[in-house]
């Protein structure tokens, strides 16, 4: 039983990843004007959110709630979701199953249930990404998240069955790299310390802060995928929903460990925090897209170059230093970025059980934009009748 259990998995799996190189070649014009607005806003979102939950700090510490910041984050995501799929509803033509019957509703919802393991990851993660900034400073913060890109090369490995080549294992490598250049600092004479002096919770936080998001984006990658022919807005409707719910389980908990008073979700905002929840809730709908359209390994790459964007505004913000290590970390991960998307480093065509599994060639361009366009091409997913209809409401 267990044994045809884990055929069926490891078949369902192959399948995805046959899709995956099926729809290379299949991308119009439409998807990649999609991917240059994605690697865009995604640049200058994450490259902000440090920034604001820096401006949020007041001597050190944060006067609001973490968890009632995130909450009210996924219920902005929660209102936008409804008010696209009245939109997207409203466009639909006659004959067309509807978006908002009650039965559509339902199948959608347990067709989609998947989606509540990486809502409550995101809800773990968003939490830390506050505790993260108590240890470094955003630049830092950046850095440390480009690490998440190793863990989900691994996990798209093992869960969707993902090929990688040599030269880009070898360009994750370079990547890890980089961000270790960033971390080094210039020591003084006689000290043997990696000049990391942080508490030992920070590099806990900081193994979690990695892991954690990591298995989220697979996960919901993995959710949204399997689903291609569900509305996204109708998905996204599921993903938020599970996430207020799960952050708002976390005000109920601090209300019973630190008393009533920590239950008033608005308690300490300012408008710096709104800004921060507009920015999040706006990077956490672009995400849904990545994933659904794009490639987990595309959004991870695209947002490092926002490390760049951060590190500017922190210098020139706060008086953070940019030091000759964060030049050449960021350097040196822009290398790696050309080498994971360059045409050479591409899957070679595998004779497995009598049988070729084709892949595609990478589209040639070599701008940083074309190449996410050409990484984007790497979606997986069972393909619908109606993949070519509109990804956005007209």
């Amino acid at each position: 039983m267990d044994y045809n259990h884990s055929k069926m998995a490891s078949a369902n799996a192959k399948a995805y990843s046959k899709a995956y190189d099926r729809h290379r070649n299949k991308i119009s014009s439409k998807y990649r004007a999609l991917n240059v607005f994605l690697v865009v806003g995604d640049c200058i979102l994450v490259g902000f959110q440090p920034i604001l939950v820096f401006m949020c700090k007041v001597d050190g510490g944060f006067k609001f709630s973490p968890i009632s910041v995130n909450f009210l984050t996924e219920c902005a995501k929660v209102v936008f979701a409804i008010v696209m799929l009245l939109l997207q509803a409203r466009q639909q033509k006659v004959g067309e199953k509807p978006l908002l019957s009650f039965s559509t509703f339902i199948q959608a919802a347990r067709n989609n249930v998947l989606l509540a393991v990486p809502a409550l990851l995101y809800a773990i993660n968003n939490y830390l990404k506050f505790t993260m900034q108590l240890y470094f400073n955003p630049a830092t913060v950046k850095m440390l998240s480009n690490l998440k890109v190793l863990v989900i090369a691994v996990l798209l490995k093992f869960i969707m069955r993902r090929r990688f080549s040599v030269i880009q294992w070898e360009a994750l490598a370079l990547l890890l790299i980089g961000i270790s250049v960033n971390q080094l600092k210039s020591l003084p004479e006689g000290t043997t310390a990696l000049g990391l002096p942080v508490a030992t919770g920070a590099y806990i936080c900081t193994l979690i802060f990695v892991t954690v998001p990591s298995m989220a984006s697979v996960f919901n990658e993995y959710a949204l995928k399997s689903q291609f022919d569900t509305s996204i807005y109708l998905q996204n409707l599921f993903l938020y929903g599970y996430g207020a719910f799960f952050n708002f389980l976390g005000i109920i908990g601090m209300a019973i460990f630190k008393g009533p008073d920590s239950f008033d979700i608005l308690q300490g905002h300012s408008k710096a925090t709104v800004f921060l929840i507009c920015n999040n809730a706006a990077q956490g709908i672009l995400s849904s897209f990545f994933f659904k359209y794009a490639d987990t390994i595309l959004k991870k790459y695209s947002s490092t170059v926002a490390t760049i964007f951060t590190g500017i505004a922190s210098a020139a913000l706060f008086g953070h230093t940019l030091t000759i290590n964060f030049v050449l970390g960021i350097s040196i991960v822009f290398i790696s970025m050309h080498q994971f998307f360059s045409p050479m480093s591409k899957v070679k065509d595998e004779v497995a059980n009598g049988s070729v599994d084709s892949q595609g060639l990478r589209s040639k361009e070599e701008s940083f934009i074309n190449m996410a366009a050409a990484a984007t091409q790497d979606v997986s997913h069972r393909v619908g009748p109606d993949e070519r209809e509109p990804l956005l409401p007209t």
